[in-house]
């Protein structure tokens, strides 16, 4: 039995023979309905978005009660319950989870731990598949910030645009790769857990596939903390670029003041009132007042231009 609206049309009876059961959003009455059936505690949200260890793993007899924050389908992180018996799985959610709908596809699992171990060898498989989708966005951001030729460069508003993008970009892949490291944190902490704690009632056959599991979550936490440096060190990359081009700003308002002062100062000298200045009288005393406020305004930028400041 699989999904809300089975258990809105099954018998009251025929939860007590299903393996998987999955409940999205329950209703009061569904969930009364599997707590009937199995003799299972059902969880509520509140319950499972509590972070304490002792919270997210317990037992109570030969049940044990798990949780795990995994991302939803719209985004975001949403918590699952997962009550695991000898004899049921029952999965408690409240968002469409792309990892459940693609598990309640497969094939019926043959025993509740075969449910448990292949619902979670899904989810890790799907964050594998976003790690590498996210890796290759960051690839394409790397590429973008360091290309050497960019024709729009040397337009302010184009490179405040671009700049602006990508750490919109980046600050959006930082959120998902910490997303993806919480839901294979909590896969980390529930598959030991329950190992050991079902141990005395687990088929000896799914002891192979718990070490591949952990052994692939183990990988995928070192790919993470790559992914996770890699999206730290974009992210340094481009606020140093936008700082080197908060400093050409200023650098250009530092050049056109100093540009200006000997101007300043020359129309400054020729505008005194004194009775007596010999270029009042002179024939060329006009362009020659004119050529040296030009000179005055050249001579900086020659001397900016061989010290290599522009």
């Amino acid at each position: 039995m699989r999904g809300r609206t089975a258990l809105l049309t099954i018998h009251p009876a025929q939860p007590a023979e299903a393996v998987w059961l999955d409940l999205l959003d329950g209703t009061p009455e569904e969930k009364a309905l599997v707590a009937h059936a199995t003799g299972f505690r059902v969880p509520d949200r509140a319950q499972l978005e509590e972070i304490e260890s002792s919270s997210r793993l317990g037992t109570e007899g030969e049940v044990l009660y798990l949780s795990l924050p995994v991302i939803a389908r719209g985004g975001g992180l949403t918590p699952i319950g997962l009550v695991l018996s000898p004899q049921h799985l029952l999965t408690v959610r409240f968002a469409a989870v792309g990892a459940v709908e693609a598990f309640a596809a497969q094939p019926g699992p043959t025993g509740s731990f075969a449910a448990f171990v292949g619902l979670l060898e899904v989810v890790v498989d799907r964050i594998a598949d976003a790690l590498e989708r996210l890796r290759a966005e960051l690839d394409s951001l790397s590429h973008a910030a360091f290309q050497a030729d960019q024709p729009a460069a040397g337009r302010p508003a184009e490179m405040d645009r671009r700049l602006r993008h990508a750490l919109r970009e980046i600050g959006r892949t930082g959120d998902q790769v910490s997303a993806l490291r919480d839901t294979l944190l909590g896969v980390e902490r529930i598959l030991p857990f329950a190992a050991e704690q079902a141990k005395h009632w687990i088929p000896p056959e799914y002891d192979h596939r718990v070490r591949t599991l952990r052994q692939d979550i183990a990988s995928l936490n070192d790919y993470d903390a790559r992914l996770s440096d890699k999206v730290q060190f974009l992210l340094d990359a481009t606020l140093g670029f936008i700082s080197i081009e908060q400093n050409n700003t200023i650098k250009i308002l530092t050049v056109v003041s100093v540009v200006g002062i000997p101007p300043t100062l020359v129309a400054s000298i020729y505008g005194m009132n004194f009775k007596y200045m010999p270029e009042l009288d002179w024939l060329w005393g006009y362009p020659w007042g004119l050529a040296l406020i030009l000179l005055s305004a050249i001579l900086p930028l020659v001397v900016f231009r061989i010290k290599g400041w522009l």
